[in-house]
């Protein structure tokens, strides 16, 4: 396969993807594919089990189990951002040399949730593997979505460069957060992802490498309609979409952000570590 072959077929991956996971939903997708509650009205959802209104001073509140709760947002490590920068450089070189990028890493994280399950199974704990991304400072959202528009018709090649260049400033990005995308949830079929998220707003994320890292996050999910949220949130669904169809071309529609506030890391790499809460720090280190 040369080079030129595989990015042209990386680029239609995501599309054949999005394809492949609406077949269960056309083919099979029914009453089942819900749970007992219901979260939309003429097409739009608002999320109501977290409150964005402690923001501004790091918190934020959540109604997990029922009850509501404040959680206070803390940075990433600095390990994890360093093999977080480190592996997406390799990830970008690996698509412009024609190799294939893998699927471990940073860019591919196994997002837990649990809650309210759906109709098909006696189970609500649920994992599915999502693309993770990163969400630049809210003053920084605007200059990132604007330098994709920018560059959108360049080659596979050059818009890697575009975007590793944004990767050479670690600052550029809020360490307190990653994104993703909810593709497929529609009135029509939800996803186990998105039914425990909506009621019970608890994730965690785990990533299949060495050094093995697990972000314990308060999870929101916005609709591309929804004007209640923050406005940096708005932004980055914007943002995230943009970068999606960056990559993988012109979808039909924007998709629902699925972004996940930091509250806890932890180290689960073999060794020394093995499981220890890295942030925030335990006290003396204990």
């Amino acid at each position: 396969m040369t080079r030129r072959t595989f990015l042209k077929m990386f680029g239609y991956l995501s599309s054949a993807a999005v394809f492949v996971g609406n077949i269960p939903r056309m083919l099979f997708g029914g009453k089942w594919e819900h749970s007992r509650k219901t979260f939309w009205n003429n097409g739009l959802f608002t999320q109501d089990s977290v409150d964005m209104s402690e923001y501004a001073k790091g918190i934020i509140k959540a109604r997990i189990d029922g009850t509501w709760k404040n959680y206070t947002l803390h940075r990433a490590s600095a390990s994890f951002i360093e093999w977080n920068i480190k592996k997406r450089g390799e990830f970008l070189e690996a698509i412009k040399t024609g190799g294939f990028p893998g699927w471990g890493g940073p860019h591919s994280g196994a997002v837990a949730t649990y809650g309210l399950g759906r109709l098909d199974s006696q189970f609500t704990l649920n994992n599915a593997i999502k693309g993770i991304g990163l969400a630049p400072q809210d003053g920084k959202i605007d200059e990132a979505t604007t330098m994709l528009k920018e560059t959108y018709n360049k080659s596979m090649t050059e818009k890697m460069d575009v975007l590793k260049s944004m990767y050479e400033n670690q600052d550029f990005f809020d360490w307190r957060k990653q994104t993703s995308l909810e593709l497929y949830s529609t009135p029509d079929f939800e996803t186990h992802t998105f039914l425990n998220v909506m009621d019970n707003p608890v994730a965690t994320i785990v990533f299949l490498d060495i050094p093995s890292y697990e972000l314990r996050t308060i999870a929101r999910v916005v609709h591309p309609n929804d004007t209640s949220v923050l406005p940096s949130e708005k932004k980055l669904l914007e943002f995230v979409n943009t970068a999606h169809e960056y990559m993988h071309g012109k979808f039909p529609r924007w998709f629902p952000l699925l972004l996940f506030y930091l509250v806890e890391e932890f180290d689960n790499s073999p060794g020394n570590k093995k499981g220890v809460r890295t942030v925030p720090e335990l006290p003396n280190g204990e």
